[in-house]
């Protein structure tokens, strides 16, 4: 994790917590069609191995927002951001996307001596969810990110999110939305 005063507490782990995974430099890599598909296989993945329930979710293009818990998250996280880094990478590598590797290693922090690129910024800034009006604040946070920036006119049109599982609609990734 991040050096943060924003931690995930091992007490806790089993709360929901607000999180967020932003790509290095804000760069907009998470707009490609086969790089969302690789970030929801990956959450479903952990959904379907009991590793993780997912409260809310959104997927911006430099960004993601999950309302989510896990038994220790940090490390389901870390797992996550690692996993799904490695398969975005090899494929930009696949591509020969030379000018997005360079940016990857360019933006890589300077202590990151075990790899050349580094796709995902630190950390992931969690929030415990305190209560159910902080819940339902941070649930019309996440499904109004795509209003906010002008995308949609409502976030049920967003593909990309839970809005349309809160709306009683089939979304592309399962979340509990009753807490």
């Amino acid at each position: 994790m991040a050096r943060s005063r924003y931690k995930i507490y091992e007490e806790d782990e089993a709360a929901p917590y607000f999180l967020t995974a932003t790509v290095v430099n804000w760069l907009p890599l998470l707009n490609a069609p086969w790089v969302v598909d690789i970030l929801l296989e990956s959450i479903r993945f952990l959904q379907e191995n009991g590793r993780l329930t997912l409260y809310a979710f959104v997927i911006m293009e430099n960004h993601l927002h999950l309302i989510a818990a896990a038994q220790d998250l940090a490390k389901v996280m870390a797992n996550f951001k690692s996993f799904t880094a490695r398969q975005i990478i090899d494929q930009y590598r696949a591509e020969s996307a030379n000018h997005i590797l360079q940016q990857l290693a360019w933006h890589r922090r300077l202590h990151k001596q075990d790899r050349y690129h580094q796709f995902w910024q630190e950390g992931s800034h969690p929030q415990r969810i305190q209560n159910e009006p902080m819940m339902q604040q941070k649930v019309a946070y996440i499904h109004n990110n795509p209003v906010k920036r002008g995308w949609v006119d409502d976030p049920i049109h967003w593909r990309y999110s839970s809005a349309r599982n809160y709306a009683g609609l089939r979304g592309l990734l399962e979340v509990e939305t009753e807490w």
